[in-house]
């Protein structure tokens, strides 16, 4: 990725990039997913962190300079938006920002840091202050020798594993022009939400597409050999097809409605749009898990054989954690005013 400047695609050509929009990100995110599936997500993830700088930190001059030293040297930005018991409930912080004047620490307990230990910087929620709320919280980034990380936890999971998503103890501090100017509930609903959905949801979409290769080639060979009458696990590989182009519809539409307001500040934050990108995550993660399962009901043994050129279990390991990651369940219920508020369509098109 560094070696392809791929990590400042979406920065502004006029800061050192190449100005990509997120339907580009969304793309790398879906390629890299047909090859590594950890390699996608953290890409995901690096790029959800330069679309809130981008987005809402531009004008400052200490967050603009960090955008050009990025594209110089392609530096990594890793997330750290959960904490303690509260787990993916980002919209709550329990450490605070303590000031000194101009200067500020940090000292939070992270439930994860996906590949901290690799990243140059990472970008963290945090209370405003010991006094403000838990949900009146500021996003700030601190670069490498700002911080120090005590490892609590390791990373031994089903899938996913080259994320390197430890726990850590984060140990921070900087300057106060390192915090982002505008309220992390702004950046949480224009920015964050939207494009770390879509990119995962690309990344998931990649990593389905892999194992519908995967089982094509397998039904392929299997024709070959039977004199071309296809086997009777065919039929998984219509269902397996079928789902994945369900999958990509679903991501290009959210893409499309993403892209028509993405300046639209009141439009980004409503109730509709809100809900939409969430259940962009849930939908897309279940039917990727859907897709990847029929994918290996089509190869069968081979494809639930590691030894086995059709194995699809790296594929069905990783993409079992799209659920998890940030609850499907934790979600459906944030949501569920919504669902009892909002009227069913009067039309397909409303």
């Amino acid at each position: 990725m560094r070696d392809e400047r791929l990590l400042s695609v979406a920065v502004p050509r006029e800061l050192g990039g190449e100005g990509a929009g997120i339907s580009d990100v969304v793309d790398i995110c879906y390629a890299l997913g047909r090859s590594c599936a950890s390699a996608a997500m953290v890409y995901a993830m690096h790029q959800t962190k330069i679309a809130c700088l981008v987005r809402h930190s531009r004008a400052g001059g200490w967050h603009q300079h960090l955008l050009r030293r990025l594209c110089r040297e392609q530096l990594l930005l890793a997330s750290s938006t959960t904490e303690g018991q509260k787990g993916g409930d980002v919209r709550n912080s329990s450490a605070p920002i303590v000031r000194n004047g101009t200067d500020i620490a940090l000292e939070r307990q992270a439930t994860v840091i996906s590949y901290g230990e690799a990243a140059d910087g990472i970008v963290t929620t945090a209370r405003r202050s010991a006094e403000a709320a838990s949900t009146d919280q500021v996003l700030v980034v601190f670069l490498k020798p700002d911080y120090v990380l005590e490892r609590l936890a390791g990373w031994d999971a089903l899938g996913m594993r080259g994320t390197c998503s430890e726990d850590f103890k984060l140990v921070a501090s900087g300057s106060s022009e390192q915090i982002l100017p505008v309220s992390y509930e702004e950046i949480h609903t224009q920015t964050m939400v939207p494009v770390a959905h879509l990119a995962w949801s690309g990344a998931w979409a990649g990593i389905a597409a892999s194992a519908v290769d995967r089982a094509r080639a397998f039904v392929r060979k299997a024709a070959h050999r039977a004199g071309g009458t296809l086997p009777p696990a065919a039929s998984h590989l219509t269902r397996a097809d079928a789902s994945l182009r369900i999958l990509r519809g679903l991501i290009v539409t959210a893409l499309d409605r993403f892209e028509s307001i993405a300046i639209d500040p009141a439009a980004l934050v409503s109730v509709e749009f809100q809900t939409s990108m969430n259940l962009l995550k849930v939908n897309a993660s279940e039917v990727a898990v859907s897709t990847v399962m029929s994918a290996m009901q089509t190869c069968g043994l081979a494809g639930y054989r590691n030894d086995s050129e059709f194995s699809v279990g790296r594929h069905f390991r990783d993409i079992l954690s799209s659920p998890i990651m940030i609850s499907n369940d934790r979600i459906l219920s944030n949501i569920a005013t919504a669902s009892v508020v909002n009227g069913v369509p009067r039309s397909l098109r409303d």
